[in-house]
């Protein structure tokens, strides 16, 4: 097993006020990670201070904190803030996220998203050190702004990359790199770009995973949560370096005809098993495995609720905990 096995938190179904059970759960089957996301559920701080508190045996990471919908100094302080309360467990992933996020939601102007992460890599890492920064950047100027509680131990900043600029950008520049919808067999393809990367380089993938023996039910699901992301811009030309041109074609023209049935219907069984994790526990625990043979260093879990977790409540949702760990039934 990979020495670090990850979950994305808040699990659906549970409030927040609830995640203490869940933590202990976590770290009791194995879970050494919880990882955050942030897209329009909760914020990607709120579930990991909550695990600082209640979990101390989890370590932490925000995959990602957008580099669009804060300014420079806010996100400095929130990272350094759940950095001093989980010294040396906090890993900060940052990334561009997606003109929806930014854009439409947040009311970001979404440009120039390579400039953008870079420059706030670069504000990171010296403010996040203490450093006075006083400095013009290509997309931002800060004035003479230092932290007034920088942390003890600084975060590792890592940086969310699809493609090889920004997989270049994070080997040169970052302490890791985090990658997304990608299958075990891509892992090598993305890492190729990162050759120039320090030993301690970390590697962190969120893997979603749909843990139920029903197939067809995983993969209808897996067919909406394709088309939702991989229609978006930056995901269909990762995929086309990927080399699935021809593979995605066909949803990607019915997809921009309006025909979203049309789309959903297009998407090979394969194509699902391929890029979602599905089957039996222990079927998906292996798959999820086979990443971290590939070179993850941190495989993060992303649940997706099925009816087995509807029907059975939290108690088939510790038992699902159980048996996803790394201490799991036949771990």
């Amino acid at each position: 097993m990979s020495m670090r096995w990850g979950m994305t938190v808040p699990l659906s179904g549970v409030p927040l006020a609830g995640h203490a059970a869940v933590y202990s759960a976590l770290a009791d089957a194995g879970f050494t990670d919880v990882w955050s996301a942030e897209v329009n559920g909760t914020d990607a701080f709120t579930p990991l201070t909550l695990a600082a508190a209640w979990e101390p045996r989890l370590r932490l990471g925000t995959a990602i904190a957008p580099v669009f919908t804060r300014g420079p100094g806010l996100l400095a302080m929130t990272a350094a803030a759940l950095a001093e309360t989980a010294p040396g467990r906090f890993q900060f992933g940052i990334g561009a996220s997606s003109p929806v996020v930014s854009g439409d939601w947040n009311a970001a102007d979404f440009v120039r998203p390579y400039a953008r992460s870079r420059d706030m890599l670069r504000f990171l890492r010296s403010a996040l050190a203490g450093e006075v920064v006083d400095q013009q950047y290509s997309e931002f100027a800060v004035k003479r702004f230092r932290l007034e509680r920088p942390p003890t131990v600084p975060p590792q900043v890592m940086l969310a990359a699809l493609r090889p600029q920004m997989l270049h950008l994070a080997a040169a520049e970052a302490d890791g790199v985090i990658l997304n919808w990608l299958s075990p067999g891509d892992v090598a393809t993305a890492l190729a770009e990162t050759k120039e990367a320090g030993p301690d380089f970390e590697v962190a993938a969120r893997i979603f995973v749909i843990p139920t023996d029903d197939a067809a039910y995983a993969r209808t699901v897996g067919r909406r949560m394709i088309t939702a992301y991989l229609t978006v811009p930056a995901y269909a030309a990762f995929h086309r370096w990927l080399g699935r041109t021809e593979a995605l074609t066909p949803m990607w023209q019915a997809w921009d005809s309006g025909d979203r049935k049309g789309a959903l219907a297009a998407i090979p069984d394969e194509l699902v098993d391929d890029l979602i994790v599905h089957g039996s526990p222990e079927q998906c625990r292996d798959r999820v495995q086979k990443y971290a043979d590939a070179g993850v260093t941190v495989p993060v879990m992303a649940l997706t609720p099925t009816p087995e977790l509807e029907r059975g409540g939290l108690p088939a949702l510790h038992e699902l905990i159980a048996a996803l760990g790394r201490v799991g039934p036949t771990g």
